[in-house]
């Protein structure tokens, strides 16, 4: 591992590591687990949909509430679906962006930069996010899957904006 790499990943352990302190410290920095853009998880699309690989607006009228997030449906019929078995339609790393957060970070997402994986949905900030998450989808969740848990709690806003140089957003 070149130097270079190395002091980067031990900078940011370091700024999640002081994140996770002020965290703890005041309720300033907490955060919500879950990505209510617009209001609801997936920007309001419809997460049963996304198993049928058509991903679908949400409706008013078909609105269910988990684990702390927001959800609308297109349809009774998948209102029903997720309220049968939640956990298998809500969206991993509450509905933030999967390569950011295999960053330490959580940005919106684009809710028609998705892949379901093993039977999970997986929502990107942008296209071409999706693009490059898709070139190494593994290693990216394995890092999320890893970073979650330490940012979880934290606000968007507390951790870094930018990734190898990349501003939030256009990653």
């Amino acid at each position: 591992m070149s130097f270079l790499k190395r002091f980067r990943d031990l900078a940011m352990a370091a700024v999640i590591g002081m994140g996770t302190v002020f965290a703890a410290s005041g309720s300033a920095l907490a955060a919500d687990e879950n990505n209510h853009q617009n209001g609801f998880i997936a920007a309001g699309y419809d997460v049963v949909a996304y198993f049928s690989g058509t991903p679908t607006d949400g409706k008013d009228e078909f609105q269910a509430e988990y684990n702390g997030g927001q959800y609308r449906f297109s349809s009774a019929e998948n209102l029903e679906k997720f309220n049968a078995n939640p956990e298998a339609y809500a969206p991993q790393y509450g509905g933030w962006c999967a390569f950011a957060t295999a960053q330490g970070r959580k940005f919106d997402v684009d809710p028609l930069a998705f892949k379901i994986v093993d039977g999970k949905l997986y929502l990107n900030n942008s296209q071409g996010v999706h693009k490059r998450w898709l070139k190494q989808e593994a290693g990216y969740i394995r890092g999320a899957d890893h970073n979650w848990p330490i940012i979880r709690s934290l606000s968007a806003d507390s951790l870094p904006k930018s990734a190898e140089g990349i501003t939030r957003g256009a990653i």
